[in-house]
């Protein structure tokens, strides 16, 4: 009989641990006139209790479907891979032309506009050629992403990997090994999610609530099986069992549902090897001395480490750099994806298109921004009439 999954397990503690977090909170308000945003808000934790529902059940549904679109593993797969060879192609196609149109639009040296062979309907072509682009675009990138996440997935999963294995750790040296060895794979994991958008655009689910309190713990992705990561299929190379490697995961996760509370301000000497509610409401700030630090989850020993350490200061504002204003969880969900599909569509090469995906959220704001810039034709400056 197969073991249930031990955060299945800690639900009713996760549940009672929020009652209590509320009741304290009854018996020590705010001061009059004062908003503190680890209190409870009755929209925003519908919207994450939610998500957190949406995170157990939309992996179970998808999971089968996903492993069948993997290059390799059936007529999906091929299928799937083909649509993406041929949408980069037409789009490459599509390119060539565009800058092609674009080049003859451009008035000859020592010409006026006037002498221009009908400039509007060459600018109409080019617009619609970029139209049509700009679809093949987004559709060559999603299956490109996809075909990657589900390869990557299924030839790194711990069962594959625990074959290659020479070795074999049981008993308390495998439990520690692989909840160890989980922390620090989940330390990179956690640092890309914030440095690469694809892998930013499942995480930013986590950030996405301007309060935080326990609640805010079960704000998680619905989407993590059409990413990349840091294999933690690499532990069974060790010899570490799949078995002890789900629930080194589980492990992780019930240990971080604790830290996302106001009600512990700090637990003292532990602060400087455990991740601690006050190095994580330093996480999740989005003023800008907070952003991309302390990802660890049980210690924060890897932050200090590897230079992303910074403790809690200033007084903590949660959210996103850009607030959603929305408690819908569909907006919730899906607002990365859709950004990056709007980007890759107005992109106007391969390389920005990757790094539209790739590269890091600051990274898409500011080259979306010198896009736009570009795009817009300069406005005309008045010439003086000599009196």
């Amino acid at each position: 009989m197969a073991r249930p999954d031990l955060t299945v397990l800690a639900i009713p503690g996760f549940v009672a641990a929020m009652g209590a977090e509320y009741a304290w909170q009854k018996r020590h308000p705010a001061p009059e006139g004062e908003e503190r945003a680890g209190d409870y808000e009755l929209q925003d934790t519908i919207a994450s209790l939610a998500m957190g529902v949406g995170s157990l059940v939309v992996p179970l549904v998808t999971a089968p479907a996903l492993r069948r679109l993997a290059p390799g593993s059936g007529r999906l797969g091929t299928v799937l891979a083909g649509v993406g060879l041929a949408a980069a192609a037409a789009t490459t196609v599509g390119d060539v032309l565009r800058r092609r149109r674009e080049l003859g639009h451009l008035p000859e040296a020592g010409t006026l506009p006037s002498q221009q062979v009908e400039p509007e309907l060459v600018r109409s072509r080019v617009d619609a050629l970029g139209r049509l682009t700009a679809g093949s675009a987004v559709a060559a990138v999603a299956t490109a992403a996809l075909s990657a996440a589900t390869l990557w997935s299924t030839q790194t999963s711990a069962t594959r990997l625990a074959r290659w294995s020479p070795f074999a750790l049981h008993g308390k040296v495998g439990a520690l090994v692989a909840i160890a060895g989980w922390d620090a794979i989940y330390y990179w994991n956690h640092r890309l999610s914030h440095e690469s958008r694809w892998l930013w655009a499942v995480h930013v689910v986590h950030h996405s609530s301007e309060r935080y309190n326990l609640s805010t713990a079960l704000r998680q992705p619905v989407a993590e099986g059409i990413t990349m990561a840091v294999p933690y299929g690499l532990l069974a190379l060790l010899g570490v069992s799949p078995r002890a490697i789900e629930d080194a995961r589980a492990i992780n996760l019930i240990y971080q549902f604790w830290i996302h509370t106001e009600a512990i301000r700090s637990i003292g000497r532990l602060e400087r090897v455990l991740n601690t509610p006050s190095h994580h409401r330093a996480h999740h700030g989005s003023q800008r001395q907070y952003l991309d630090i302390n990802h660890g989850s049980i210690l924060i020993v890897w932050d200090k480490l590897f230079g992303t350490f910074e403790p809690e200061d200033e007084r903590v504002r949660y959210g996103l750099t850009r607030n959603l204003e929305t408690y819908d969880v569909r907006t919730i969900a899906t607002h990365e994806w859709r950004d990056i599909a709007r980007d890759v569509a107005t992109a106007p090469t391969w390389s920005d298109r990757a790094g539209f995906l790739l590269r890091g959220p600051g990274w898409a704001y500011e080259r979306r921004a010198e896009l736009a810039a570009q795009a817009t034709p300069p406005r005309p400056v008045a010439t003086p009439v000599a009196g």
